[in-house]
């Protein structure tokens, strides 16, 4: 790989050893992928909780602490295993919350700002056209590509730390604009109608194509997506096919065209999405019973619109007795949402909003054995997804029929 001078010094220890080890760890995944140069990023978004990363990971990031280690560029942290407000009444240990507390203190005391949130762009964070990022988390990195236009990898565990430490990463996949251009068009004759469609609209494609290097083109579509419904799109696409990158023609930044998107350059492949194909995502969620035993919103992180949208929804209603309601987001959105009124509704409905964790990671084996969970029922088509890992039985469907199934305490369909 081609060094600047300043890398030369990084090698050589002048940053210290922290970013030393880290560029050499760089330079040898750079090596692998073929990669000439390094790039400097414009922010790193870390990802790596106690429930993820275990006793060992913890340990890594105590190493860089105690060595010195010191983030050269705005760095976010992603979500985390508790909410510190609510994990008692829960039920999660102790030992959980002092782990969390433990790592949020290194990982500030490097440096990093401590969001704990898994929608970075959303709050706060925005990406810019065209710039580098070294981001860990799926979602984020599929949304800044995709939305933003912006460029990165996932940068998975140690590796957003190492481009913390550096201010850079290696220059391969979705840095170059040859990996970015579309490879299969997808043409959707199935109109989504709500944020949870663009979900199956990923579960469709992504079961498909199941290769990093893959990028969809969706076109033919009559509604305008949100940033909430790309956001679905995109976190579905990564959970389900592993991908960094898709574009939406007339909609995503590098694709105002079909030719523009493709390069110039015919598709590999095609996918048909015909009518009543996302429907019939729903329906091969098929659940063992009708009684619901937890519905949860928020994988990813809901956005003040979601959460605005279930309030209206719960507004003088009340959950089922036997069915608990979950909604996940980060501090920041929650107390807007607290500021306008949309909490209080939801929590008078007999919800809890939780700011910080994602289901998935918030030791759900345990919170299963402790309160009998078993159905599932969520709008987020990842959430759906992952769960089963932790013995649950999930049921995906769209967001108004969720509401249904946690006021009735079963399922409408």
């Amino acid at each position: 790989m081609r060094l600047t001078a300043e890398e030369e010094a990084i090698l050589a220890g002048r940053w210290g050893a922290p970013a030393r080890e880290a560029l050499e760890r760089q330079i040898a995944v750079g090596r692998f992928f073929g990669a000439e140069r390094m790039v400097r990023v414009a922010s790193a978004h870390l990802t790596g909780d106690p429930e993820s990363m275990g006793e060992a990971g913890l340990a890594y990031v105590e190493a860089l602490a105690r060595a010195g280690a010191r983030f050269v560029v705005p760095t976010t942290t992603n979500a985390r295993n508790v909410d510190f407000d609510a994990y008692r009444e829960l039920g999660q240990p102790e030992a959980v919350a002092a782990q969390e507390r433990r790592l949020r203190e290194l990982v500030v005391g490097m440096g990093a700002v401590p969001l704990d949130s898994c929608i970075n762009y959303q709050a706060g964070c925005t990406p810019r056209f065209g710039e580098h990022l070294a981001w860990g988390d799926t979602g984020t990195v599929i949304f800044a590509n995709a939305v933003a236009g912006a460029r990165t990898n996932f940068e998975g565990g140690p590796a957003s730390y190492w481009a913390a430490l550096t201010g850079r990463v290696p220059a391969y996949g979705m840095h170059l604009p040859e990996c970015r251009r579309g490879t299969h068009l997808v043409e959707v004759r199935d109109q989504p109608r709500c944020v949870s469609d663009w979900g199956a609209l990923g579960v469709l494609v992504g079961r498909q194509l199941t290769h990093y290097w893959l990028v969809p083109v969706f076109a033919g579509l009559e509604v305008e997506p949100s940033a909430d419904a790309l956001k679905h799109l995109g976190a579905t696409l990564a959970s389900y096919g592993s991908l960094a990158m898709f574009h939406v023609v007339g909609v995503t930044p590098e694709a105002r065209t079909l030719a523009e998107a493709f390069g110039g350059q015919a598709p590999r492949g095609r996918i048909l999405v015909e009518p009543g194909d996302l429907d019939r995502v729903y329906r091969a969620f098929v659940p063992d019973r009708d009684e619901v035993d937890v519905v949860v919103f928020g994988t990813p992180h809901l956005s003040l619109f979601e959460l605005r949208e279930l309030a209206e929804r719960l507004r003088g209603r009340r959950v089922h007795p036997r069915t608990r309601l979950f909604l996940t987001t980060n501090a920041q959105v929650r107390a807007l949402a607290e500021r306008a009124g949309y909490a209080a509704a939801i929590e008078a409905a007999g919800g809890r909003i939780l700011a910080g964790p994602c289901f998935y990671i918030m030791t759900p084996r345990l919170l299963a054995e402790l309160h009998g969970f078993r159905t599932i029922v969520t709008d987020s088509a990842k959430l759906a997804n992952i769960i089963p890992a932790a013995g649950y039985t999930p049921v995906f469907r769209p967001t108004a029929v969720c509401v249904e199934a946690a006021v009735h305490g079963r399922l409408p369909w």
